[in-house]
């Protein structure tokens, strides 16, 4: 039977669409709720550029810990902190040697009003205010953050009583955003756009009052086996990755 070039080089690119397709896998990837933005920027450019797709679901890195411990089927985990990633290698639920740093998180205390917050957080000062919001410190990386920050300034005791608590740094974003919080301890990277706070107004708390917010990523034992997962984690340490990464508001690990 005879074949022109044509029909040989269609059926060719068949045959390698169908190979791709085939080789393509899906990666489950629970996100600290901080790297919803950058994740979703960085989940695009790795499709496109691996063939393989990212399901991501956004939420509390405590709550996915305990999801994890009962069974949930996520394959890579983000989490906001370090301990978190360490905790499930040494308990066995991850996958020994697969840690790392892909982000350094900073704090801003952030209002939706604009000149609400001054440049050098003397809002904290000025009784302006009746409430205040921060992640859940027990469950948040950044609530941690907020309550360090506040305890170096000594105004912990004072600001106690107008605590608004968020399930996670989303939620704690919302009550500032919709005005239920006249402001709030957030993270920068939910405020940035274009490389500075895209509205409202806010302070970027200096790093040396709170401890390094290392955030680690892990491969977690049920993506050992699947190579979506495994590239995932990969390109997160790419140079295209790590552009989004700075781009809002995250420091690189060195």
């Amino acid at each position: 039977m005879f074949f022109s070039v044509n029909s040989r080089l269609t059926t060719l690119a068949g045959l390698l669409v169908i190979n791709t397709t085939a080789q393509a896998e899906t990666a489950l990837v629970a996100v600290a709720a901080n790297f919803t933005k950058p994740m979703n920027e960085i989940a695009q450019v790795f499709e496109k550029t691996s063939g393989h797709t990212a399901k991501l679901s956004f939420g509390s890195s405590g709550k996915f810990v305990a999801q994890f411990e009962n069974g949930a089927p996520f394959e890579v985990f983000l989490s906001a902190d370090d301990k978190s990633p360490l905790k499930l290698e040494e308990s066995g639920l991850a996958v020994s040697g697969s840690r790392f740093t892909y982000a350094v998180g900073k704090l801003v205390l952030w209002s939706a009003t604009v000149d609400f917050v001054d440049s050098q957080g003397q809002v904290l000062n000025s009784g302006k205010f009746k409430h205040i919001a921060l992640a859940d410190p027990k469950l948040a990386p950044y609530g941690a953050a907020a309550i360090d920050t506040l305890t170096n300034l000594g105004l912990l005791d004072k600001l106690q009583p107008t605590f608004v608590h968020g399930e996670n740094i989303a939620q704690t974003y919302q009550f500032v955003s919709s005005g239920n919080a006249e402001l709030g301890f957030v993270a920068l990277s939910q405020v940035m756009e274009n490389g500075k706070i895209g509205s409202g107004s806010g302070w970027t708390v200096p790093t040396n009052l709170y401890k390094p917010i290392l955030q680690d990523a892990v491969l977690l034992n049920n993506g050992r086996d699947n190579p979506a997962a495994k590239a995932l984690l990969e390109f997160l340490k790419t140079a295209p990755a790590r552009a989004i990464i700075e781009k809002y508001g995250y420091s690189l690990p060195q």
